[in-house]
C-alpha cells in the first residue's frame, strides 16, 4: 500500500506546483490530471482566437462543456478532452501543453509547416476528392473549422444522447450480481489474503475502505472517457463499492467494481497517462475550485501501489499449459491414477481429457495445485495403483509437465513410530464430503501417502479406497469428531448405536492410529462464520458456487452452497485451492454459478436432491449412500433424536450424537 504522500503521489506537491506555475507551460498539468484553471464549469463566452484563426462572433458556450482558462484565454474541446487538444494538420491528440506553438494548434514542427503550405493542402484535397475516401491519419484536418460549427455539432451529439436516453427501455439485467446480493443482504465477504493461491493472495498490502483510486466517471455526458477519483467504502473479497469524491454521504450513486480490473488505477495514473479528470456531473456546482478540493482530501490519504495492476498481471500467470500430460486420479476408481492432457487453463483451473478416452468430454476438473494431480511417473515411485495406457508413445505435441509445477507435500519421517494397515481414524469421505467417516488405514505407501477405505462400505477389490497424505488436513485422530461436536457417520450396517470408539476398537480387534501422527498446525487463516466466497462444488468440481463459510473448526471449514440444503455442505480446509474470493470468477472469466432461487428450491425439491445425489456418479460406479440416508435406515428399529453438540459459533466442545429416547 502506498500512501498518497510518497514520493511520486504525495499530494502536497501539488501546492508547490501551484506557487511555481510559472516555470514551464509544460508543467502546468498537476499530479492528479486537472489541469491548470479548470477551477469552474460555469458559462463563459470568451474564446481563444489568433491570426489563423476565424473572426466570427462566438456564441455562449454551453454550460456543460469543459473549460479550461490559462493566461486569461479560454480553451473548450467539444470533444470533451479537457486539456486536450488536436493536431489540425495530422488529427493526432495529445495533452495540449505539449503541442507546438502558443495557440497549440499543431503536434510539431514539421505538422505546423505543413499546414502552412498550400500546396500539400491542395494536394491532399485533390486525392480526396479523386478516391472519395476519407481522410487518412496524415490528413484528419485540413481545415479548421470554426469553433460555432464545432459547438453546434456537440450540441447536436448532446441532444442525440438525451434523445436515446428518453427512448430506451429498461432492460432487466440477467445473472447473479456480488454487489447486489451483498448490498441487500448485508453480508461479509472473506478478504482475498485468506486464499493464498489466488491473485495478490500474498501481496494484496493494506487495501481496504478509505483508499482512494482512480476511475472511469461514469456520471458524465461527455462522449470520450474520462475519470475521476473515487474513495473505497465497503470491500467484499476483489470487488470494492465505490464512491466518487464529493459525494460525501450521498450513496446515490456508488458502484460496484472489481480492484483488479483494467479501469482501477491509482492516484496519479491521469497525470502519467495523459487523461482527464473530470468531477461527475451531479456534483460539478458544489466548488469552484476542484483542485483546491483534491489537495484537501487527498493529502495523506493512502492509494493503490504504482505497480499493482503489473502484480495482478503475474498473479495471473499460469505455468501449466494445454498438451501437457499429467496423472490425475481416475473418477470411476478411486484408487489408482491415470494419465491425462490438459485440455484449457482458466484461472489456474485445468481442465483435463483423460489420455486415450474417445470421449473427449470425458474430463475432470481441478486446480493447479490440487493434491489429486501429480508429475508423470508418481505413481510408481510410490507404490499408488495406476491404470496403464495403451498409447505406445505421447500423441504429437503432448509432452509431460515438469515436476516441479504440482504443488509439495511436507517432508515426513517414517523410520519411527508411523502409521500402519489396520490402524483406524476419522476421514471425510471423497464421495459425500458433508460426511467425516469411521475409517481405515489399508496401505501404507512411499513418501508418507496412505491408502484408505470407509469402513462397513469398501468394494471387495478395494477399489473405492482412496489416497491421502499423512499430513493431509482430511484425516484426524479418532475421538476429532466428538470432541469438536461434528457429527462421526458410523460404519454402514453398524446397529449399535450411539457409536461410541472404545466400543467398536474392541469388537474390531484395532488401534487407533497415535494422535502425534496428524497433521496438528492450524494457521491464522482469517475465515468467519457467514463469510461469503467462491466455492468449487467438489462433487462436480467444473462448478464454481456461491457459499457461505458455517463452521470452523481449527483450519476446518464448513462450506454451504447458497441455495441448497444443508445436507450438501461439504468440509474443506482453510487452505484448499478449491476456495477463491468474491470476485474470483470475474477476475478470471470463469463461470459463477449463483443461488438457487427459493422458487426453484420449493418447486424442485426432490428433483434437485436426487440430482445432488448422483454427483457422485462421477467418482464412482455405483451410488454411495449418504450419511442422512444412512442415519434413517440405522434408526429403523429403535427411535433416536440427533442432537446439535455445539452451535454453530463455536469451534469447539463435546456432545452425544444419537440420544435413545425414553418411553
Amino acid at each position: 500500500m502506498f500512501l498518497v504522500s510518497g514520493s511520486h503521489t504525495r499530494v502536497s506537491k501539488l501546492q508547490n506546483e501551484t506557487e511555481h506555475s510559472s516555470r514551464s507551460e509544460r508543467k502546468r498539468r498537476d499530479s492528479f490530471g486537472m489541469f491548470d484553471g479548470y477551477d469552474s464549469c460555469s458559462e463563459d463566452t470568451s474564446s481563444s482566437s489568433s491570426s489563423d484563426e476565424s473572426e466570427e462572433e462566438v456564441a455562449p458556450l454551453p454550460s456543460s462543456l469543459p473549460i479550461i482558462k490559462n493566461n486569461g484565454q479560454v480553451y473548450t474541446y467539444p470533444d470533451g478532452k479537457s486539456g486536450m487538444a488536436t493536431c489540425e494538420m495530422c488529427g493526432m491528440v495529445g495533452v495540449r501543453d505539449a503541442f507546438y506553438s502558443k495557440t497549440k494548434r499543431f503536434c510539431s514542427v514539421s505538422c505546423s509547416r505543413s499546414y502552412s503550405s498550400n500546396s500539400k493542402k491542395a494536394s491532399i484535397l485533390a486525392r480526396l476528392q479523386v478516391t472519395g475516401k476519407p481522410p487518412t491519419k496524415k490528413a484528419k484536418v485540413l481545415q479548421k473549422q470554426p469553433l460555432v460549427a464545432k459547438l453546434a455539432a456537440y450540441a447536436q451529439y448532446q441532444a442525440t444522447l438525451q434523445n436515446q436516453v428518453k427512448t430506451k427501455t429498461a432492460i432487466p439485467v440477467e445473472g447473479f450480481s456480488w454487489g447486489n446480493y451483498i448490498t441487500s443482504n448485508n453480508l461479509t465477504a472473506a478478504p482475498v489474503t485468506c486464499f493464498k493461491h489466488a491473485p495478490m493472495g500474498t501481496c494484496w498490502g493494506d487495501i481496504s475502505e478509505g483508499v482512494r483510486v482512480e476511475v472511469p466517471n461514469t456520471d458524465c455526458s461527455l462522449p470520450t472517457k474520462v475519470f475521476w477519483i473515487a474513495g473505497i467504502v465497503k470491500l467484499a473479497g476483489y470487488n470494492a463499492l465505490l464512491r466518487y469524491e464529493g459525494f460525501e454521504n450521498d450513496s446515490s450513486i456508488d458502484f460496484w467494481c472489481n480492484v483488479c480490473g483494467s479501469d482501477i488505477h491509482p492516484v496519479g495514473w491521469c497525470a502519467t497517462s495523459g487523461k482527464p479528470l473530470v468531477p461527475p456531473r451531479t456534483i460539478q456546482h458544489k466548488y469552484t475550485n476542484w483542485k483546491a478540493f483534491l489537495v484537501k482530501r487527498l493529502t495523506g490519504a493512502k492509494t493503490l501501489p504504482p505497480d499493482f495492476s503489473q502484480k495482478v498481471s503475474e498473479g495471473m500467470q499460469y505455468p501449466f499449459k494445454p498438451s501437457m500430460r499429467v496423472e490425475v486420479v481416475d473418477k470411476t476408481h478411486l484408487c489408482r491414477t491415470r494419465v491425462a492432457v490438459v485440455d484449457s487453463v482458466i484461472g489456474g483451473r485445468l481442465r483435463l481429457v483423460y489420455e486415450e478416452s474417445e470421449d473427449k468430454n470425458d474430463d475432470f476438473w481441478c486446480h493447479m495445485y490440487s493434491p489429486l494431480i501429480h508429475h508423470i511417473g508418481w505413481s510408481r515411485s510410490i507404490g499408488h495403483r495406476f491404470k496403464r495406457s495403451d498409447i505406445t508413445k505421447k500423441q504429437d505435441g503432448h509432452y509431460d509437465a515438469p515436476p516441479h509445477l504440482f504443488a509439495k507435500v511436507k517432508e515426513v519421517d517414517p523410520s519411527g513410530e508411523w502409521f500402519k494397515e489396520g490402524m483406524k481414524l476419522e476421514a471425510i469421505d471423497p464421495l459425500n464430503l458433508s460426511a467425516i467417516c469411521v475409517a481405515t488405514i489399508r496401505k501404507v505407501l512411499a513418501d508418507g501417502y496412505l491408502m484408505i477405505g470407509i469402513d462397513g462400505s469398501e468394494a471387495a477389490d478395494g477399489s473405492d479406497w482412496f489416497c491421502y497424505h499423512a499430513t493431509s488436513p482430511s484425516i484426524f485422530p479418532v475421538g476429532f469428531c466428538e470432541i469438536n461436536a461434528i457429527e462421526l457417520t458410523p460404519p454402514r450396517g453398524y446397529a449399535k448405536l450411539p457409536f461410541k470408539w472404545f466400543d467398536y476398537l474392541r469388537e474390531t480387534d484395532s488401534i487407533a492410529a497415535p494422535v502425534k501422527l496428524f497433521n496438528k498446525e492450524v494457521p491464522n487463516h482469517g475465515f468467519h462464520i457467514r463469510m461469503k466466497l467462491e466455492a468449487v462444488d467438489l462433487m462436480e468440481p467444473r462448478l464454481v458456487c456461491v457459499a457461505t463459510v458455517t463452521r470452523i473448526i481449527h483450519r476446518l471449514l464448513r462450506i454451504h452452497f447458497d441455495g441448497w440444503e444443508e445436507e450438501y455442505d461439504q468440509w474443506v480446509d482453510c487452505e484448499s485451492p478449491d476456495l477463491y474470493p468474491v470476485g474470483w470468477c470475474q477476475l478470471t472469466g470463469y463461470q459463477l454459478q449463483p443461488p438457487a432461487p427459493q422458487t426453484s428450491r420449493d418447486s424442485q425439491s426432490s428433483s434437485s436432491k436426487q440430482k445432488k445425489k448422483a454427483k457422485s456418479q462421477q467418482y464412482k460406479g455405483h451410488k454411495k449412500m449418504t450419511s442422512l440416508q444412512l442415519k434413517e435406515e440405522l434408526l429403523d428399529g429403535e427411535e433416536y433424536n440427533f442432537l446439535q453438540g455445539a452451535s454453530d459459533q463455536e469451534s469447539n466442545g463435546s456432545a452425544s450424537y444419537y440420544i435413545k429416547q425414553e418411553p
